[in-house]
This record gives structure tokens, C-alpha cells and sequence, in this order.
């Protein structure tokens, strides 16, 4: 095997095309072995693979900045730089990252996870070199889907008054999750089928076998041939149009074609974009037909862990939940940030076409179009991941809550979310969400509260809204007295009633605090009163100013940032209403959370069952002194 004599990229150099070949395939055994039995993005990192050994045939990664739109299509690039031998820790806590990391690697040069940040990145770098009188090669490697983001097309406006060069390679594989939407999407895919751009691509072929690589000879003919290529232009083309050199489009899998304009590019002295075809997926036949299904790959579990046949998860039972709402009343629309997949939209979109929106990556966007359709009678309700709406904060401030428009934001994957680590943790909505007025922040426990709270804010409320749920699998219906039937309209619901010990939380950390009351009842001996507070803003003030009054000792788990989190806040009232209550507040330290499973980032940042009577134990031995 190619791969077992390779120790990282450098050893390129040795090999012939067709050996390199052979690596490819190698590689792509690699990734396939290891990401299906770990999990992580599969399909789009099987199709650049070609792509990376041709970026690391011409380029340096030690000198050269190479940079990741996302980082989903990296894998093969850990492995060639350094991280081969523990590539199978890839996600696992303590291993590798699935995305871009520079603690981890000096070839990794930006952390990436959110899409639209690299050609931002890169022309930072690039003008940085200038400034500082270096001598490098700038890359970002940016997905179709990234493009189409407002951060990269701000950047790509920047990039012609700058002055600087720069190489964007543009990974064209049709995908994002799913089928790209939007203008640009449709400008690329007539890009690659217009014969006129395809006879640019011939002409640049000719000259990378025709013109010999260095010197004042292959600058003057590229820029002459860049004269003659525009000539070849019929369409409009937005990349020229902003002052980008075009080259392509290119087969992102043809590893000598890749090379050979790779090398030109890095001799050419103006900035470019090589425009690359690849197939998401490619080498692996299931990836290959349902390139959306093995975007994300979900790590193998045994059986035992395997959930109940009449499961659902969080993200499932809200898009059922908007189905049924959506049944009765036909001026509810679903809208999403090229989440369909992520947030179980699909069967919503089948039944409702004509009242689903995918914008693609451009979250800001996302959220101010949701404010337009309320302010003109609509009923929108957004489904958006934690980590994504932080990209979005200011609109829904200015042009949402501030204007009061009732729109619903279903906040997928609050708190921690496991293998996809820092960039992807769910922890800021809590801290920043709450200090915006007017606006409700919703957190059930079971599918029976997630039902109730919708069909409130959809019928009986005209103000904006937050729902926000955990990753993993919903509860039907937990703890309830009467069973099926939900609390009052922002009231906190008492659980269980005890005495001395006031266990508080809301959401995901709710059945963390049953748990955590049994085992006081067994081994202390003694009844906890357990609270959900189901709603984080407005809070129920009443219900737990009696709640503080009648415990000398008050435990509040939430699985958010303890700085800016309820349990601030809820600290002060209870020290308001009795001086004697003693306040241990359980959440996510001030730090960025590594991947792992969440089962083992909630032991890490302590927030189990097991802390909770370890604290409470202390505190009684404590007292008892």
C-alpha cells in the first residue's frame, strides 16, 4: 500500500500520477473505514480528495496558507499532513477534530465550521504577506454551497480594490447537504455547461502543456492569454465582473489537469479562481447515490444503545408538530438555512411546497426574510440550529423582537451537541437570547410541552418566540401528574415536591434532576422538590419566589454558559427572597467545549446526576457541623 510509505505530503513529490492514483483510493478506504465507524462528513470529503493531493503536490502547507471553507471536505488533508497515524480518533474526545484546527496542526492555518469565512480569511492573509514583505501563496478552498454566503460575496467585492493575489479554489459538487438553491447556484451550473467557458478551459489546458513553468514568459503569456479568454466569454460571468481572473471549469478528479493549473496559478500575479467539478461522495456507490443521506454520518452504536422503535427525536417531533399546526392553518410557512435535512423538513416540504423556503447558507438573510413575511401576515416559523443563529443575532434584535413580529424560531441543537465540538456547541443562545425584550424563550422537556408551547405562540400570542431543544431523542411525556396534559402558559411546573433541596432546571437538563432525586431519596435518605421552569424569559416569578421561601438549599443545572445563563439571574431573586438559601449552580464553565460524545462532554463540564447529590451531600455535611 501507497499509504503505508507515504508520512505526509512531502513523499508526493516521489510518485507518479498513476501511484497517486492508487493513493487516492487509498485515502478514500481510509476516510470510508474510519468516519462510518466514528462518524463525520463523509460524502464531501470522498470528493476532494484529488483535489487535496493536487494542492499538495504544488503547494507548501508549512509556507503556503491553505484554508477550508467549513472544513467538511479536510479529512484527506489531515491525513497527508501529519495526523495519519491517529486519523481514527477523528471526533472521539481527545482525538482529532472534523474540522480545521491550528492547536492541532501548523498545516491547519484557520478553525473553521461555520460555511463563508475563508476567502474572508484568506485575504487577510494575503494582504498581511504584502504588508509584510513575504513571500507565500494564499488558497481558500470553498464549497459551492459557501459561495453563495454573504460573508464570502462581501469578501469577493473586497478582493479587486485590494490589490492583492489570491487562489480560490471553488469545489463545485452540486451539493451543500442538499441541492444547492438560488441564483448563484443556477450561475455556476450554467458556467460548467456553457460551450464558451468550455473552450476557455481548452485554451488554459494548452497553455499548462505548452508554456514552461517560471520566469517573465509564462506571466506575459497568461496574461495575454487571460485577454483572449475573455474574448471567448458570451455569458456574463460575476467572477469577472469583480475583478477575479476565471480559469475552469476544471474536472476536480483529473489529478494531472489539477496540477498543471494549480502551477499556473501560483506563478500567474493576479488574483484567480479555478472553478473545480468533483462528485460528492465519489468511491464509495452508497455516498455516490445519496450524496445527502451520507453528508453526515452518525458513529456506529451497538444494539443495546439502540433507540426504542417508537423513538423520536427532538428535530423529528418539531417538524411533525409544525405539520400539524400547518394542517389547520394555511399561513404557516417553514423556513430554513440549508437545513432541511438537519431540522426533518423534507416531509414538511413534500405536503406543503408552496409554504417552505431553504435560503441556503445565509442565515442573516434567514431571519429578516421570516420578519418581512410576519409583517405582511404570515406566520413563519424558523428552524435553525444554536450555533447557526449566533450568525444571525443582530436580526433577529433589530428586525424581529424590536418590531415585534411574531415570528417562531425553532432553535435545533441547543447545548451540547457531541462530535462536531467547539464551533457547533449550542451554548450562547441562553446568554445572549434573554436580554433581548420582548422576547419569549420557550424550553420543553417532552413532545407533550414542545406541542403545547407551538399551538400557544402560533395561536394565542403576537410576539416573537424561542423554542429551543437539545440533539437526540425526545421525551413523549415526562413526569407528568395528568398524564398528556401540559402547564399553564409561562408558569413553572413542579415536579415532585420535597423538602430542604431545591433541584431547578429547564429542557435537556430536566430529566438529569429526576434522576438526580431518586438518588437522593435512596441515598440520603430524604424527598428533593424538582422544578422545570419550562420558560427562561419570561420567568414564572411567583411559583419560585414560594420555591426559594421554602428550601435552605437551591441546585440550578442548565446546559448553557454559566456566565449570562438563567442561573444568574435566578441567584439574585433567591438571595432576594431568603438570605439563608444556599444557591450551586451547575453549567458550562467559561470555556470552548472539545469534541466527544455529549454524554462525555456533560461529565466534563459536570453536569450529571453524580455531581448533583456529590453536592448536595457536602452541603448537608456541611450544615450539619
Amino acid at each position: 500500500m501507497y499509504l503505508n510509505k507515504i508520512t505526509d505530503y512531502k513523499d508526493l513529490q516521489r510518485l507518479r500520477y498513476t501511484e497517486k492514483l492508487r493513493l487516492c483510493n487509498e485515502i478514500r478506504h481510509m476516510i470510508i473505514e474510519v468516519v462510518t465507524k466514528n462518524g463525520g462528513h463523509l460524502a464531501s470529503s470522498l470528493g476532494a480528495v484529488e483535489l487535496i493531493i493536487a494542492l499538495l503536490s504544488v503547494f507548501d502547507p508549512m509556507k503556503d496558507k491553505i484554508i477550508f471553507d467549513v472544513g467538511h471536505q479536510s479529512y484527506a488533508y489531515k491525513i497527508l499532513t501529519g495526523r495519519k497515524s491517529n486519523f481514527h480518533t477523528l471526533r472521539q474526545w481527545g482525538g482529532i477534530s472534523g474540522f480545521p484546527k491550528r492547536e492541532e496542526s501548523p498545516c491547519d492555518h484557520f478553525n473553521t465550521g461555520h460555511a463563508g469565512t475563508s476567502i474572508s480569511a484568506a485575504i487577510g492573509y494575503a494582504k498581511a504577506r504584502d504588508l509584510l514583505s513575504q513571500k507565500h501563496d494564499v488558497i481558500a478552498v470553498v464549497g459551492d454551497a459557501s459561495i453563495s454566503n454573504g460573508t464570502s460575496l462581501e469578501a469577493l467585492n473586497q478582493i479587486g480594490e485590494l490589490k492583492t493575489k489570491l487562489i480560490i479554489i471553488l469545489n463545485d459538487n452540486k451539493m451543500s447537504i442538499n441541492v444547492p438553491i438560488g441564483g448563484v447556484a443556477k450561475h455556476l451550473s450554467h458556467i460548467s455547461t456553457n460551450p464558451s467557458y468550455k473552450r476557455a478551459k481548452e485554451a488554459i489546458k494548452l497553455a499548462c502543456k505548452s508554456l514552461p513553468l517560471g520566469g517573465a514568459l509564462i506571466e506575459d503569456a497568461l496574461k495575454r492569454l487571460k485577454y483572449q479568454v475573455k474574448t471567448m466569454f458570451q455569458p456574463i460571468n460575476m467572477f469577472e465582473a469583480l475583478g477575479i481572473n476565471y480559469w475552469g471549469p476544471f474536472n476536480g478528479h483529473n489529478l494531472e489537469e489539477l496540477e498543471e493549473v494549480f502551477k499556473l496559478a501560483k506563478v500567474f500575479d493576479e488574483s484567480v479562481l479555478i472553478h473545480v467539478i468533483t462528485e460528492k461522495g465519489k468511491g464509495y456507490e452508497p455516498a455516490e447515490k445519496d450524496p445527502t443521506k451520507y453528508h453526515g454520518v452518525s458513529p456506529k452504536t451497538t444494539t443495546s444503545l439502540d433507540s426504542p422503535e417508537d423513538s423520536i427525536s427532538w428535530s423529528k417531533a418539531t417538524a411533525k408538530c409544525a405539520e400539524k399546526l400547518a394542517e389547520k392553518n394555511n399561513k404557516i410557512l417553514c423556513l430554513t438555512a440549508a437545513m432541511e435535512e438537519g431540522c426533518s423538513l423534507s416531509d414538511f416540504k413534500k405536503r406543503f411546497p408552496n409554504r417552505f423556503f431553504d435560503v441556503g447558507i445565509a442565515e442573516e438573510h434567514l431571519l429578516t426574510y421570516a420578519a418581512g413575511l410576519a409583517a405582511g401576515g404570515m406566520q413563519p416559523i424558523v428552524f435553525i440550529y444554536s450555533t447557526f443563529l449566533q450568525r444571525a443575532m443582530d436580526q433577529l434584535c433589530h428586525d424581529i423582537a424590536m418590531q415585534g413580529f411574531p415570528v417562531i424560531i425553532a432553535l435545533d441543537r441547543s447545548g451540547l451537541v457531541g462530535e462536531d465540538g467547539e464551533t457547533h456547541q449550542g451554548l450562547l443562545d441562553v446568554p445572549w437570547c434573554k436580554s433581548i425584550p420582548g422576547l419569549i424563550i420557550a424550553s420543553p422537556r417532552d413532545v407533550v410541552d414542545l406541542e403545547y408551547m407551538f399551538t400557544c405562540l402560533i395561536e394565542n400570542c403576537d410576539s416573537p418566540g424561542i423554542i429551543r431543544y437539545p440533539k437526540g431523542e425526545a421525551p413523549r411525556s415526562l413526569a407528568r401528574k395528568k398524564e398528556g396534559l401540559p402547564s399553564q402558559w409561562l408558569k413553572a411546573e413542579v415536579l415532585r415536591e420535597g423538602e430542604e433541596v431545591l433541584l431547578i432546571g429547564y429542557g435537556s437538563t430536566i430529566p438529569m434532576l429526576l434522576e438526580s432525586s431518586e438518588e437522593i431519596r435512596k441515598t440520603l435518605g430524604f424527598e428533593s422538590t424538582v422544578v422545570d421552569l419550562r420558560f427562561i424569559k419570561p420567568l414564572d416569578l411567583k411559583t419560585l419566589k414560594e420555591l426559594f421561601a421554602a428550601h435552605s438549599l437551591a441546585v440550578m443545572a442548565e446546559e448553557e454558559y454559566a456566565i449570562g445563563g438563567a442561573g444568574e439571574q435566578l441567584s439574585c431573586l433567591a438571595f432576594k427572597e431568603n438570605k439563608d438559601l444556599q444557591w450551586i449552580h451547575l453549567a458550562v464553565p467559561d470555556t470552548y467545549v472539545p469534541h466527544g460524545t455529549r454524554d462525555e462532554q456533560l461529565q466534563h463540564v459536570g453536569l450529571s446526576s453524580n455531581e448533583v447529590v456529590k453536592r448536595v451531600s457536602e452541603h448537608l455535611k456541611t450544615a450539619s457541623r
